[in-house]
């Protein structure tokens, strides 16, 4: 569970700022509904509202790339993951709000830039290698969506839900149908080590247990040499089921059972 926290600088705060204050006008007018899912609304990028607000969003195209949705045509895999409800959790409210490139990739590629979390993902380098790994999610087929955690109003994670099934990981373990995995990256240096990780790893599987009912699992592969990222996950309720070789790490099949969801 690889994490970080920019360089400082004004111009670090201020974009920081800029987005939290953004997303947060955008949750309190609606921009990312807090409803369930099947409400009588399509999902979407709500443009026209959004401009209609005078938010950003004017001008999107009503496919999907820009908000972490599947393009129109293709299935929903992952039940509208844009529509998931915010979820209590002891240091906050928290939700995942699908990455749009325009307002979000500065921030996603300065975490990427982190030491601590290049060593693992590999995306450090300009913008651009950040916006190739996104585009690549946002103008597929909808089976891994990108988000940012908001917790408390702040964006300080990065997220992808993702259909294990259907990726190639299930190459690699006895995938089942509709299994969902996670990758995390807790962005702000200051929010690791504390047991925040762990707490939002809960959530976020507890979330895709209530929204995905054909889900009967949540999995991760987080890699071996990262000791406090399977701690973390050990913490939030998965368990250590395998250990295997992906072309580039030596990885930990973590699982997150529904049916042992209340005991662990």
């Amino acid at each position: 569970m690889p994490s970080t926290d920019p360089g400082t600088g004004p111009d670090d705060d201020t974009v920081d700022l800029r987005l939290a204050d953004e997303l947060a006008e955008l949750l309190h007018h609606g921009g990312f509904p807090d409803t369930a899912v099947g409400h009588g609304r399509e999902p979407g990028c709500d443009g026209h509202r959004a401009a209609a607000d005078g938010l950003p969003g004017h001008g999107e195209p009503e496919d999907g790339r820009l908000c972490g949705v599947a393009p129109r045509g293709h299935p929903d895999l992952l039940d509208s993951v844009m529509d998931w409800r915010s979820t209590a959790t002891p240091l906050g409210p928290f939700r995942l709000v699908p990455v749009r490139l325009d307002r979000d990739l500065r921030l996603v590629a300065r975490w990427m830039n982190d030491p601590a979390v290049a060593a693992f993902w590999g995306l450090d380098g300009p913008e651009a290698v950040t916006e190739t790994h996104l585009r690549a999610q946002l103008d597929g087929d909808g089976r891994s969506v990108p988000c940012l955690g908001v917790l408390a109003g702040v964006p300080m994670s990065y997220w992808e839900v993702y259909r294990a099934d259907l990726d190639p990981l299930a190459r690699h373990y006895p995938a089942r149908p509709h299994d969902t995995g996670l990758h995390l990256v807790v962005g702000r240096v200051a929010d690791r080590g504390r047991g925040i990780g762990s707490t939002l790893l809960r959530a976020v599987a507890d979330l895709v247990l209530d929204h995905r009912p054909s889900c009967g699992r949540v999995v991760a592969e987080p890699d071996l040499r990262n000791v406090p990222s399977v701690a973390a996950f050990l913490t939030a309720g998965f368990r250590l089921t395998a250990e295997f070789g992906l072309p580039d790490k030596r990885a930990a099949l973590m699982v997150r059972d529904r049916a042992l969801r209340e005991l662990l």
